[in-house]
């Protein structure tokens, strides 16, 4: 698990992403990342869950520029990836993330695996899937409603536009706003809180608050998969690409 730091604060299992500044994500990543997950499940002593990344930013998604770590959309690969994904959803601990910088499509999808968010003004948002030319994936069909709401996470898809973290959280995508500087240490005191609180109770509620989710996940992303393999044919996601890269907006032709 070369590119994720495992470590226990207490009753706070530490899973830290290393692949800095930017955090991109590819099957290995999520593969060791629910790993790690199962690992603090199966250790009594570990109550809650601090998801964490080094570098500028939290998880920039996938990497549409290099063709090795871009699995998202490689046939039978894009689907290991999403089964990967979903093993994150069946873990039984309550998760925090500590959101610096960005979480871009994909690593968007990776924040919202978690219960709770902690942000900063600095911490920025975007299910940008759209606005690149393709249909979202990693499960936010069914996660991105249910934390803000389907009129919010609508609006989120289709126009792909990049909220900070003040506005994240006024409409409920971060939990706490927290300066940068105190960004992981209020992520990890959230975390303690809860470990605090009886740990059989804790992870039967948060069982029947989110009866169903990994399963809808893992029925969503099958869906979302297939949609976005058909639109990574298109002309439309060839300019998406190009675009995101010459830091422009794109010129989409519907084809």
């Amino acid at each position: 698990m070369s590119d994720v730091r495992i470590s226990r604060h207490g009753h706070v299992g530490i899973a830290e992403i290393c692949r800095p500044p930017h955090n991109y994500f590819d099957i290995s990543l999520i593969r060791d990342l629910a790993a790690a997950f199962e690992a603090f499940d199966a250790d009594p002593a570990c109550r809650a869950v601090l998801l964490a990344a080094e570098g500028r930013n939290f998880c920039a998604g996938a990497d549409f520029s290099s063709p090795a770590r871009n699995t998202v959309g490689g046939g039978r690969q894009g689907g290991s990836l999403y089964q990967e994904a979903v093993r994150l959803f069946r873990c039984a601990r309550p998760v925090v993330a500590a959101v610096q910088g960005a979480a871009v499509g994909g690593g968007l999808g990776l924040a919202l695996v978690a219960d709770f968010r902690v942000a900063s003004p600095a911490s920025r948002f975007t299910a940008n899937f759209n606005r690149i030319g393709f249909h979202p994936g990693f499960g936010l069909s069914v996660t991105l409603p249910r934390v803000v709401g389907a009129q919010k996470a609508a609006l989120l898809f289709y126009t792909g536009r990049r909220i900070g973290g003040e506005e994240a959280h006024a409409i409920g995508l971060a939990d706490l706003l927290v300066p940068t500087e105190e960004l992981r240490a209020a992520a990890l005191a959230l975390a303690e809180e809860i470990a605090q609180s009886a740990p059989l109770a804790v992870t039967a509620t948060r069982r029947t608050l989110r009866r169903g989710l990994a399963d809808a996940v893992a029925e969503i992303t099958d869906h979302e998969l297939a949609e976005q393999q058909r639109h990574f044919a298109t002309e439309d996601f060839r300019e998406g690409v190009k675009a995101m890269a010459e830091r422009r907006l794109p010129v989409f032709h519907g084809r």
